[in-house]
């Protein structure tokens, strides 16, 4: 029950602010009562000395309850924030944890709501629960209470009036909670047609497709407006209907209460005590259906941060240590993976060693991308095995066999702050030398040189104030300051000229590191030491590039369409 657990360590500002709550709620209980003796014994007495002193009184009492209220709503206000602060940082540590396959599945849109939207939700619900749940319950039967203390056959009249109340707002919340659930899915859907939106912003203009997206933005939001007005629609009943029921009670209340005025069985302050607490009840009730309705809306977020808490990664730590001696330093042994929607790699057999340079490559969905996230464990091979250095990657603590690697994705990333802080991602203690020698051998001296504020230039997020080509540079950079023994480029030079793509591979043959670069130019790979050959997910040819252009009739393809007059030896 993770409620409880994020609740626990706040139990007793959620305590303190229980009992305040119910000392404001039996303050407010006096005040009925209060007036009922200034009626009878102030008013119809001329008693204006007892009217000042029970002025006195309900002065007082209501002071003492806005004091106690404040103090109520300084604990439930500590208690939310800090359950919700707890949960962020869970769900966010649980989401850093999530292996690209559930990440793949899950999806970003959904990650997002639920770590804000859900999250406040449920952070509201605490608040509420701790500042409404025991004062409505407390003053609805305290005010019965009251009213049989005053007057038992009338008091008869709440025992209708308050189980018809109750009932009524039963009926309508059991009718708006699935409403509600399924506004927060279509939420969903709004907040990932929002992202691909903003993100690709830029294509979507450059195809001329605003009217278009403007159109699918608009359905799916009046959709979602669409369930919360039908599930307002039913909740609005609860408001008249329960309000004729109330002043139904109060006539009962009056028409009872004057047949007994005129026999002096009951007194004039006590009909007026007795309509107050028949609006409290009132008032209560409305009190306690808004936190019902705010709870069952908690309860679909909760379902929803619970979902994102428990998915846990099969991919299990390992707990050995760097071998001592090994015969490859990477070795593939019939390995085969498949995403949830099909099959990616059949079958791969191949061993690297120390400081060789291996290319990859491939048609588009050949598995390139895939093959190399199986080297530092973002994914996990569905058969046969991946070693590095003689030894399991499932047997390496992930800190471990990934300080190892240095790895540049296909999409060059690069976070909101300087320059500097995003190269030290790579090294935290690489010193002013070291950031220098990584930026000359991955050509961003130059680009560093060309900036206002050199090294601490502030770079937006995602790199958006930079070019394509210089991202890539500096994301390289940031992976070479780490002087990683395995340096995975995964087509990250897609976007350099050819003169930088060929200082970059020569800077990169200087250094002392197993370097593996997938890439769809011939050119970057042509004078590794092996270059691997994949179509589907299956081996299709390795060796180097004189051998290929022997013994492998796609890689001939290949450099045919890409050189031109077809000869590439």
């Amino acid at each position: 029950m993770y409620i409880k657990k994020y609740i626990s360590p706040f139990k007793w500002y959620a305590i303190a602010g229980f009992f305040f709550k119910m000392c404001e709620a039996v303050l407010e209980l006096m005040v009925p009562y209060v007036v009922s003796l200034i009626i009878d014994h102030g008013i119809a007495q001329h008693n204006t000395a007892y009217i000042l002193r029970m002025g006195i009184v309900m002065y007082a009492l209501a002071i003492g309850g806005y004091l106690c209220a404040l103090v109520c709503q300084y604990f439930a206000s500590y208690t939310s924030q800090s359950f919700g602060t707890l949960m962020r940082r869970d769900m966010y540590k649980a989401i850093n944890q999530y292996d690209y396959e559930i990440l793949d599945v899950v999806g970003t849109p959904t990650l997002i709501t639920r770590l804000t939207n859900d999250v406040n939700q449920l952070q509201l619900a605490v608040a509420m629960f701790i500042r409404l749940i025991s004062r409505s319950p407390l003053l609805i039967i305290g005010s019965i209470v009251m009213s049989f203390i005053i007057n038992w056959r009338i008091a008869l009249v709440f025992c209708i009036v308050a189980p018809l109340i109750g009932g009524t707002i039963y009926l309508i919340m059991t009718r708006t909670t699935p409403l509600f659930s399924h506004a927060q899915k279509v939420l969903d859907e709004v907040s990932l047609i929002t992202r691909e939106n903003l993100s690709g912003v830029r294509v979507i203009r450059a195809f001329n497709k605003q009217e278009q997206e403007r159109t699918r933005f608009k359905e799916k939001t009046a959709q979602q407006r669409d369930e919360q007005i039908h599930a307002g629609h039913l909740n609005s009943m609860m408001t008249p209907l329960t309000t004729v029921i109330v002043n139904s009670g109060i006539i009962m209340v009056l028409y009872f209460g004057s047949f007994q005025v005129n026999t002096s069985t009951i007194t004039q302050g006590d009909i007026v005590a007795l309509i107050n607490y028949m609006n409290q009840v009132l008032l209560s009730m409305y009190q306690l259906s808004g936190v019902l309705s705010i709870l069952t809306k908690a309860a679909a977020c909760y379902h929803r941060v619970q979902e994102v808490l428990d998915i846990h990664s099969p991919y299990v730590d390992g707990n050995k240590g760097m071998p001592e001696s090994y015969d490859h330093l990477i070795e593939f042994d019939d390995v085969s993976f498949s995403y949830a929607e099909g099959h990616a790699l059949s079958h791969i057999s191949f061993v690297v060693d120390d400081h060789e340079t291996i290319g990859i490559i491939g048609g588009t969905g050949s598995g390139k991308s895939t093959l190399v996230n199986l080297i530092p464990r973002f994914y996990e091979a569905t058969e046969g095995s991946v070693k590095v250095k003689g030894q399991n990657v499932k047997d390496y603590p992930f800190a471990t066999l990934r300080s190892m690697i240095g790895v540049v994705p296909q999409l060059a990333v690069l976070f909101s702050g300087t320059v500097k802080d995003n190269l030290l991602w790579g090294n935290k203690n690489a010193t002013a030398e070291d950031i220098q020698q990584a930026l000359i051998n991955s050509q961003s001296a130059e680009i560093i040189n060309g900036m206002p504020d050199g090294i601490d230039t502030m770079i937006e997020q995602g790199g958006k104030n930079i070019s394509g080509g210089q991202r890539q540079r500096l994301t390289i950079a940031r992976a070479l300051i780490k002087n990683p023994e395995i340096l995975i480029l995964d087509d990250s030079a897609s976007a350099l000229d050819f003169a930088t793509d060929a200082a970059l591979r020569k800077a990169l043959k200087t250094l002392s590191c197993t370097t593996i670069i997938v890439s769809q130019r011939v050119s970057a790979l042509m004078h590794a030491d092996h270059i691997i050959v994949l179509r589907h997910g299956e081996l299709e040819g390795i060796g180097s590039h004189d051998e290929l252009m022997q013994s492998c009739q796609l890689y001939q393809e290949i450099v045919r369409s890409q050189m031109e007059g077809g000869d590439a030896s």
